[in-house]
């Protein structure tokens, strides 16, 4: 089934576009949290960012800066969150790779609660890590 984004990219859904070239798309959130919140999608459909080919993560690499001067440009914020969530548990809404563009303008902008932990295992994790990007194959194979 198509999620909403799809629909935007293949032109049955309008949307307020802020920017575009061959492989992303950015555009205004219809549910902001502050003026000026806006959505960048890659237009290689995945549900997850680690999916992702090589191009279309350089792609979104180079549009999210753009677009965070717009922002910044646009709204008169001097500071923003970029934020992007993977699975339903880490409350990922649409099931296509997005990122948010967040202002932060006065008490407007991403509520956030940080619970931080404690490093352990790091020499155990960093191995297993390693051996992960050692035997990493391209993803759009």
């Amino acid at each position: 089934m198509p999620s909403i984004f799809d629909k935007i990219l293949s032109g049955e859904l309008s949307c307020h576009r802020v920017y575009e070239d061959a492989h992303t798309l950015a555009f205004l959130d219809i549910a902001p949290l502050a003026p000026g919140h806006t959505l960048v999608i890659p237009k290689e459909a995945r549900e997850h960012l680690h999916q992702l080919s090589d191009e279309s993560a350089a792609a979104l690499g180079l549009a999210l800066p753009r677009v965070a001067r717009a922002v910044l440009a646009a709204t008169g914020a001097k500071h923003y969150n970029v934020l992007q969530n993977n699975g339903e548990s880490a409350h990922q809404a649409v099931p296509h790779v997005h990122f948010h563009v967040i202002p932060r303008l006065k008490e407007k902008g991403l509520g956030l609660q940080w619970n931080s932990g404690k490093l352990e295992d790091a020499e155990e994790l960093l191995e297993r890590m390693h051996t992960a990007l050692a035997t990493e194959e391209d993803p759009s194979l």
